[in-house]
């Protein structure tokens, strides 16, 4: 008899990146399938950040019940804050929480539906030694967060902050590079308060790794700015460390920093911003616009801010909603067109300071290729940028050297040939 064939829809961030890939790990009377409409089964790892991302659940189950029909079932944060309406409304076969990860095969055998929600203490004791169609790895570090930023219903689903068990990361790292994997990407709710719990620090736990045979590359997911303690800027000059943070700002004006109740200030961030473009780093941050109280005044501040500190990259995303959190009440609400326009102009702002800031570059670049698509081979260097590579070998998963590219304004070109 042949066996179901399941597969994974991952919305969301690298920590669910991360626990899709545990489930895999997890999974013994499965088989996992890489396309959509082939799939028996369906789970679903969903994001709840924003009143959109819930959305984007609801319409991808409605094409699934459209087409293929498969089974479905829903974990991640989405199944905190909709998982038992869904459930109630017969859309999906099952709802588990975070915690019940390492479950999934009993689960998923269990001829009724049912809500398993777990708890939001728990500390994910998984240990993933492989990751299907990777070259790189994610590695959870953390789970949850302390902080309470108005906008942001993460902590009510994903808890407080607490660190996973030092030896199980360094055991999952050692054996994944023992597999062949060379660059790792520590990824966590609120990755920077690793060892608020344990007496130990996220610095302390990158020396660590850095000491296991085969890490070429540690990146980090997005860590706060007072996060960059002295303990960690005594990494900075370290070759394993990626040459590229990514910061999470926020926003530029200190007087939405207060409404959002952020923890960061804006001259400090300027000050940290100017060391570590000392140190040759780009840096990466994350920026909200349109968040209710922002006025043209706030707004002109925030831009004449962010052009006076080092950036070059940018996740930014407009407002949105988020039903529960203190945001939501706020006025005035700024119009959605208003936010995109917003968006686009600090999008531009930081472009072009990425394509200064690789025109200035002198180091060679050390890539890692991860895929192939579109006739170039596709990889990033030690900033976070991105390279296409045109060669007639193929270059899958090897790390290369490149002196000799071509900076253009989407991202850099070179040809390597053996």
């Amino acid at each position: 008899m042949s066996r179901e064939k399941i597969y994974f829809k991952t919305f969301g961030c690298r920590t669910n990146l991360y626990d899709s890939q545990v489930m895999k790990s997890a999974l013994k009377d499965y088989d996992i399938t890489e396309n959509e409409a082939e799939a028996d089964v369906v789970v679903i790892n969903s994001c709840t950040v924003t009143n959109g991302a819930d959305s984007n659940v609801r319409n991808y189950i409605s094409k699934l019940e459209k087409t293929t029909s498969p089974k479905i079932y829903l974990t991640g944060c989405g199944a905190h804050t909709k998982g038992e309406e869904l459930l109630k409304e017969g859309r999906v076969a099952g709802v588990f929480g975070q915690s019940e990860k390492t479950q999934i095969n009993k689960l998923l055998s269990r001829p009724d539906g049912f809500y398993e929600i777990g708890d939001l203490q728990f500390v994910d004791e998984a240990v993933v030694g492989e990751f299907i169609g990777k070259s790189r790895a994610f590695i959870k570090i953390q789970e949850g967060c302390n902080f309470r930023c108005s906008y942001c219903i993460i902590p009510y689903v994903r808890g407080d902050a607490r660190s996973l068990d030092e030896s199980r990361i360094i055991e999952q790292i050692t054996k994944l590079a023992a597999n062949g994997f060379g660059e790792f990407i520590l990824t966590g709710t609120n990755l920077g308060s690793y060892g608020v719990d344990t007496k130990s620090s996220l610095a302390k736990l990158l020396k660590k790794i850095s000491y296991v045979r085969g890490v070429r590359r540690i990146r980090l997911g997005s860590i706060e700015p007072i996060q960059v303690t002295e303990e960690f800027k005594e990494l900075l000059d370290e070759p394993w460390l990626e040459k590229h943070l990514h910061i999470a700002l926020q926003h530029t004006s200190p007087k939405m920093l207060k409404l959002m109740n952020r923890r960061n200030v804006y001259n400090q961030d300027r000050e940290l911003f100017s060391f570590l473009q000392e140190k040759g780093f780009a840096i990466g941050t994350d920026f909200i616009t349109g968040h209710p109280g922002e006025t043209q005044e706030i707004w002109q501040e925030a831009v004449e801010n962010l052009k006076n500190i080092h950036l070059t990259h940018l996740h930014a995303f407009t407002y949105s909603k988020r039903d529960g959190t203190p945001s939501a009440t706020l006025k005035p609400q700024i119009n959605g067109k208003t936010a995109k326009e917003r968006l686009h102009e600090i999008e531009a702002i930081v472009q072009e300071k990425n394509y200064a800031f690789r025109k200035s570059q002198t180091r060679p670049l050390v890539v890692l290729i991860e895929s192939f698509k579109e006739g170039y081979y596709h990889g990033y260097d030690q900033f976070f940028n991105q390279i296409k590579v045109k060669s007639s070998i193929d270059l899958v998963g090897n790390w290369l050297e490149i002196t000799d590219y071509e900076v253009k304004p989407e991202c850099n070109y070179a040809v390597f040939e053996a």
